[in-house]
């Protein structure tokens, strides 16, 4: 809704409150089969996030006693964590460039829309409860080597390891990935490579995680394949959802360090 037709609603005095269909996954346990479920939704503030409008939708289930709340992850709520993940017509996160589900604000869709919500569609990711899905797949491949496990003990005085501004600038970049499976859920084969490669990247090219280079490379990419991850096949749905605007560039670096550490037989 624009300004002006939010003016021309206040000078008739209308509300300034949306309205909206909303076909929502509903799936009660992990072996049940889901279905779609359609909801109307009045008095949807502009403002309110995704996550709010939810909210209500749920209090209006409860209120009239019709069905249980919808299931759904959050927790910050503040565009860090990644756990909001939802699949918004069509489109991991939503409409919203570089940005989270909690981070998607209900002024984002017009007036009297229908709005499809489903969870992340991949088998590594199975589906718990409505939108709900199972990462722990991304857990035990940060497990198989996303750390330094060299003791480092206290911290060391500031400059006493040198790190050029542009490693700095990479590592960073890297690190921003908060491993919300965007990523996995955009792409056609299902594939974790954007994720793995964010994580081994912000270590391989850091000093303290030299000594574990080749070792870490090929235990992540080798339990991201035990997973049932698919393989990257370039066709940059993962970097056009991601929420921290990770490039596939970095898939190109974990490529080369996986030979490398293939070649020293790790």
């Amino acid at each position: 809704m624009t300004e002006e037709q939010s003016r021309r609603k206040r000078d008739a005095g209308q509300s300034d409150c949306l309205s909206f269909t909303i076909n929502i996954w509903r799936q009660q346990g992990l072996n049940d089969k889901g279905h779609m479920v359609s909801y109307p939704l009045k008095r949807v503030r502009p403002e309110m996030s995704f996550l709010e409008m939810l909210d209500v939708l749920n209090g209006e289930l409860e209120r009239k006693g019709e069905e249980l709340p919808i299931s759904f992850d959050s927790d910050c709520r503040e565009g860090i964590c990644g756990m909001c993940g939802l699949v918004i017509n069509g489109v991991a996160h939503g409409p919203g460039h570089g940005t989270t589900t909690c981070q998607l604000y209900m002024r984002s869709f017009a007036d009297g829309a229908t709005i499809t919500i489903e969870p992340w569609r991949a088998a590594a990711f199975p589906v718990i409860k409505d939108l709900v899905v199972d990462r722990s797949a991304f857990d035990r491949i940060i497990q198989a080597g996303g750390y330094a496990s060299v003791n480092s003990g206290s911290a060391p005085d500031a400059n006493s390891m040198l790190v050029s501004q542009e490693l700095a600038s990479e590592a960073f970049d890297a690190a921003a990935c908060i491993g919300c499976g965007a990523c996995v859920a955009s792409c056609k084969n299902a594939s974790a490579m954007l994720f793995v490669s964010a994580k081994v990247k912000h270590l391989n090219i850091l000093p303290q995680g030299q000594p574990e280079r080749h070792k870490r490379t090929a235990a992540m990419v080798e339990a991201m394949q035990q997973e049932g991850f698919g393989n990257c096949t370039n066709e940059y749905e993962c970097e056009a959802v991601c929420p921290k605007e990770i490039a596939v560039e970095h898939i190109s670096f974990l490529n080369r360090e996986y030979l490398k550490a293939k070649v020293a037989g790790k």
